[in-house]
């Protein structure tokens, strides 16, 4: 079980705080430990905590009104939520739901003490609002890349980012369509054209790379 004391040497931007705003957050801060696929947080229902992740992976993903899934980002041990973040900050209630790709061991801020934190420690300012700006430029990467990058060029990115040690990545098209923000038929379009390449072989929600050389080339397309 995560050690509340200690978690704090994962997030350099706190280690730096005053004793009394240390023993505020100590006090306060509640670890928890989530199996992978719990549903973390959803459209509709307003932030109790700031999620501070020490271990694991969380996937972000928001529905558009056509019915269509897109991750947004996920969130990596040493990290904070910037959908969290600015709900906290705009009393506002989630727009897309938060979940654990893996096991998670998570330290939450209360929103009486996050208001408090706020409020009192500019240290603590500076480490949300630095988490924060980050964040939104990786989003409107995100945004840049749906509206002028070549699909082509975007799904070979992201079977490099994806695959694991073995070249292979274990999601279906539907996956990797939501990953990009996509059609599933787009998706298994380009994928079936990469096999037909030989860059790739296709198998029931197994994905194989065979020339990952080629892919890249591909991906650091201009």
């Amino acid at each position: 079980m995560l050690e509340k004391l200690t978690w704090r040497r994962h997030f350099p931007g706190l280690t730096g705080l005053s004793k009394t705003v240390s023993d505020l957050l100590d006090r306060q801060s509640v670890p928890a430990a989530l199996k992978a696929g719990a549903v973390i947080f959803g459209p509709g229902n307003p932030p109790q905590n700031l999620l501070l992740l020490v271990s694991g992976t969380v996937r972000v993903q928001q529905l558009s009104e056509a019915g269509r899934e897109i991750v947004l980002y996920r969130v990596h041990a040493g990290e904070s939520c910037v959908l969290t973040t600015a709900c906290l900050l705009a009393f506002e209630e989630y727009s897309a739901e938060g979940i654990a790709e893996t096991d998670v061991e998570a330290i939450l801020i209360p929103r009486d003490t996050f208001d408090e934190l706020m409020s009192v420690s500019k240290d603590f300012r500076a480490f949300v609002f630095e988490a924060y700006s980050k964040r939104i430029t990786d989003l409107f990467m995100v945004i840049e890349e749906i509206a002028f990058k070549r699909m082509d060029i975007r799904v070979a990115q992201k079977l490099l980012e994806l695959q694991d040690a073995q070249n292979t990545l274990h999601l279906t098209h539907q996956q990797m369509a939501v990953e990009l923000g996509t059609a599933r038929e787009v998706i298994s379009r380009q994928l079936k054209e990469f096999e037909r390449r030989g860059w790739l072989t296709l198998s029931r929600g197994v994905i194989e790379l065979c020339d990952v050389a080629a892919i890249g080339r591909l991906a650091n397309a201009p």
